[in-house]
């Protein structure tokens, strides 16, 4: 079995070694040991906070496997991002202009930098060990943060957004980041984009051209990739998608990547989600896993791959799921279906 829970200090090296394969693409994942422990505090301490929207935490997970012991996927929620630092999107505009004599039509684009995501909550640092992708685990592990959402509410705003990386060419060079950002810090696109996964969003703040930027003075090949997501992206944001999240019009200031936004309410597995007390477990581990399950705790939080049974007499678990979440008879769970598309049914015991 599998378990999603917060993170904690001993996961470290299983985070360095997650950190290594997932390359340079998750800057919210970076191989480096004092960052991916001040991530871990600062999870710790959000998972302890008793505030939820004056200040942003990081609420982040981690997947094991209780077989091994192996830490094999990270996800996580950011609630308050831009409270601590500011958060840059572009802006995409468009300007209709209209002459008369002569008769003529101008549409034009126009990139504008802002910040009106300051407030909102992400969910971000979706990574699973290629040698555990196929089957549910992708699903489970991105699945598990609405979960979170779902259960802990009053943590997390109404705007709940995702960034999705840029399209780079094969040599991991961003066309955008070339015609556009390039001009203004005098540094290549990894060693910016870097920085910026450190943390250091003031020096976006201190180059960036304050003015809107029209796309048509662009080159071809920049203007092509601006809300295109990287070719490794496209099953997140089928993921995404599915849960409700859309296309808003903001993309990312160094590779021009889509961000995507959905209100928490309108998340069809915060829809879909149903809970109550746990009426009793049934011996074993169960059979088809086919519901997300996640007891009340934040302190304890985790979240179970496990089948439900819905009766009259309320939710039953398999002794092993229940064992897993810390959960006894009488305890409050809720649950999910991992299939968007599948009903809740309530069977007699």
């Amino acid at each position: 079995m599998k378990v999603i829970r917060q993170v904690e200090a001993r996961d470290i090296d299983g985070l360095y070694a997650m950190a290594i394969k997932a390359g340079t693409g998750l800057t919210t994942l970076p191989p480096d040991r004092d960052a991916l422990n001040e991530k871990i505090e600062a999870s710790i301490g959000a998972f302890a906070s008793k505030d939820g929207l004056d200040q942003k935490h990081t609420y982040f997970l981690v997947l094991e496997d209780l077989e091994n012991g192996k830490v094999i996927g990270t996800s996580a929620l950011v609630a308050g991002v831009g409270l601590d630092k500011p958060f840059y999107s572009y802006r995409l505009f468009h300007l209709t202009q209209v002459s008369h004599r002569p008769e003529m039509r101008v549409d034009t684009e126009m990139l504008q930098l802002s910040n009106d995501y300051v407030g909102a909550s992400e969910i971000a640092t979706l990574f699973l060990d290629p040698e555990y992708r196929g089957g549910t685990n992708g699903r489970f592990l991105a699945k598990a943060r609405y979960l979170l959402l779902a259960a802990h509410s009053d943590r997390f705003s109404e705007t709940i957004i995702s960034e999705i990386r840029g399209w780079v060419d094969e040599n991991e060079q961003s066309p955008f980041w070339d015609a556009v950002g390039r001009h203004f810090f005098g540094m290549d696109f990894k060693e910016a984009d870097e920085i910026n996964g450190r943390g250091n969003s003031q020096f976006i703040s201190d180059m960036m051209p304050k003015f809107p930027i029209y796309t048509g003075l662009l080159p071809q090949s920049a203007r092509d990739v601006i809300g295109k997501p990287h070719d490794k992206a496209r099953a997140a944001i089928n993921l995404l998608e599915k849960e409700g999240f859309h296309f808003a019009g903001a993309v990312d200031i160094f590779d021009g990547g889509p961000a995507l936004e959905v209100h928490k309410s309108a998340i069809t597995t915060v829809r879909n989600s149903f809970g109550g007390p746990l009426a009793g477990t049934v011996a074993g581990e169960g059979q088809k896993a086919d519901h997300l399950v996640c007891n009340a705790s934040l302190k304890d939080f985790c979240v179970v791959l496990t089948n439900v049974v819905d009766t009259n007499s309320g939710l039953w678990l398999p002794e092993k799921a229940a064992e897993v979440l810390r959960v006894s008879a009488g305890d409050e769970i809720l649950c999910a279906p991992l299939d968007n598309n599948l009903v809740r049914s309530r069977d007699s015991i």
